[in-house]
């Protein structure tokens, strides 16, 4: 292991919102036996197995403000150029100042300017060994907001790819990827595919109970006026939630309960959150032809109805969005301008504790990542599988390397194909939708089956340890 057995993770983001690293310093710490330092922005607050860690260590540094994109665009260039320096030099300090010397970095790819020329200076001056970890392109992520034809595109796509081929080691997220690193970048790469870890697994009903209890000030709390799951809310005590009812010392799950979807955004370009907004209303209207409804039925009676415990062939829908990101406030004002009978919508921010309970919970996931380079994968999926929950996801190149179509979950293209897959799966929910079942123990299955620990012991360790031990001599 050599002598100073430490190893030092390096994100150019917010730690509570990169798992993979936070997984990376775990398995560092635990499977490898190393002191872990962390050198990341703050801001979220990471899963307490992490904080909780003897051995992990975590260096927070100050962020660059937010607030810049409110400057005038003709500034834009110059803060092009001096965001990266300024990052530069405290990185270098943190690196090289800060954190004792380790025996290697491993820093999350992107973002690249300035993170692997800091890294890959500090790791000469502090004779340690050099790991990329590649979970996308920086400069595809780039091209998003200024093109791809943009100059700053180029010299970023120079930079990455010169001072990526200069790593010890190098791994990434999917096959896809693995092959365009070897192919056009001179690259060679260990395939370490997301995995989840221990504590993203299928939720017990007593779990669930106390969850929605606590989240029953969120879901009181329409994004609009009023819709189909606020409707009655407000009278829950800690003996009944949305989807659960307690007698005496047992638990049940409703009949009439909504079918709960969930979605993590990060409220990005990448991410056409309107396409589940556009079939959101689709179902709804789509659900109002089928029980031969017309406009000038009464959503209020319906909603008593419902909240009566009337069942209905095809169930509320009530749709979770968790994340943060810049256009979150954008949507929540379009969302607010829907007129949904059976459909409402919750955006919330969950603990790192609580966010695999709610998986857990739910029905189905929908993931709407496209990925600015069409070769990474989403882990929002990954984690999804890993509480045995189906996802309905949008196609993109290298999505089946993950999701298997009839297997463990859906693709679709478009809001009506979304629309469509909503009503085939939840058809006579919640006892009768055998479609959704089979998806269910389709991704139980692979939930089961590959762990994060498994994954990093007989990927990652090996590359770490010999990358390690050759720096060493």
């Amino acid at each position: 292991m050599g002598k100073r057995g430490r190893a030092c993770v390096v994100v150019l983001g917010d730690l509570g919102r990169s798992p993979r690293m936070q997984y990376h310093a775990l398995s560092l710490a635990r499977q490898a036996a190393l002191e872990v330092d962390i050198v990341a922005y703050g801001g979220s607050e990471p899963h307490s197995a992490v904080l909780e860690n003897e051995s992990i260590h975590i260096h927070t540094m100050i962020q660059w403000p937010k607030h810049s994109h409110s400057l005038p665009k003709i500034l834009y260039p110059l803060l092009l150029l001096l965001k990266p320096v300024i990052q530069f030099i405290m990185l270098l300090w943190f690196l090289c100042i800060k954190v004792p010397p380790p025996d290697a970095f491993i820093v999350q790819n992107p973002p690249s300017v300035p993170t692997l020329v800091a890294v890959k200076w500090a790791s000469s001056l502090r004779q340690s060994a050099f790991i990329v970890d590649w979970h996308n392109f920086g400069y595809t992520l780039l091209g998003l907001s200024v093109g791809r034809s943009s100059l700053f595109v180029s010299i970023y796509h120079w930079l990455e790819k010169r001072y990526g081929q200069m790593a010890n080691g190098s791994l990434c997220v999917t096959r896809a990827m693995q092959h365009e690193l070897a192919q056009n970048w001179g690259i060679n790469a260990t395939v370490l595919y997301d995995q989840p870890p221990e504590f993203f697994r299928p939720t017990l009903l007593e779990e669930k109970h106390k969850l929605f209890c606590r989240l029953n000030r969120y879901l009181c709390h329409p994004l609009g006026v009023q819709d189909c799951v606020s409707t009655g809310i407000g009278g829950y005590d800690q003996t009944e939630t949305l989807v659960t009812t307690q007698v005496g010392t047992s638990i049940f799950l409703k009949p009439n309960r909504p079918a709960l979807v969930v979605s993590s955004t990060s409220w990005t370009p990448d991410e056409d959150f309107g396409i589940l907004l556009e079939a959101a209303v689709m179902y709804d209207r789509r659900v109002a032809a089928l029980l031969d409804e017309n406009d000038s039925t009464d959503e209020g009676v319906l909603w008593k109805e419902i909240s009566g415990g009337k069942q209905y062939l095809y169930p509320r829908l009530l749709f979770i969005i968790t994340g943060k990101g810049p256009e979150k406030e954008k949507y929540e004002e379009k969302i607010k301008r829907l007129n949904l009978k059976r459909v409402a919508f919750r955006t919330m921010w969950l603990s790192a504790e609580d966010y695999p309970l709610l998986l857990g919970s739910a029905d189905l996931g929908v993931c709407l990542h496209t990925s600015s380079s069409g070769l990474d994968l989403p882990m929002k999926v990954v984690d999804m599988f890993g509480c045995g929950l189906p996802v309905c996801a949008v196609s993109f190149s290298c999505i089946d390397e993950l999701v298997k179509v009839e297997k463990n979950g859906l693709l679709f293209s478009s809001s009506s194909e979304l629309a469509d897959e909503l009503l085939m799966l939840f058809k006579g929910f919640p006892d009768e939708c055998d479609s959704l079942k089979s998806l269910k123990n389709g991704a139980l299955e692979m939930g089961s089956s590959a762990r994060w620990a498994t994954e990093w012991e007989e990927h990652a360790k090996p590359l770490i340890l010999e990358v390690i031990s050759r720096n060493l001599k």
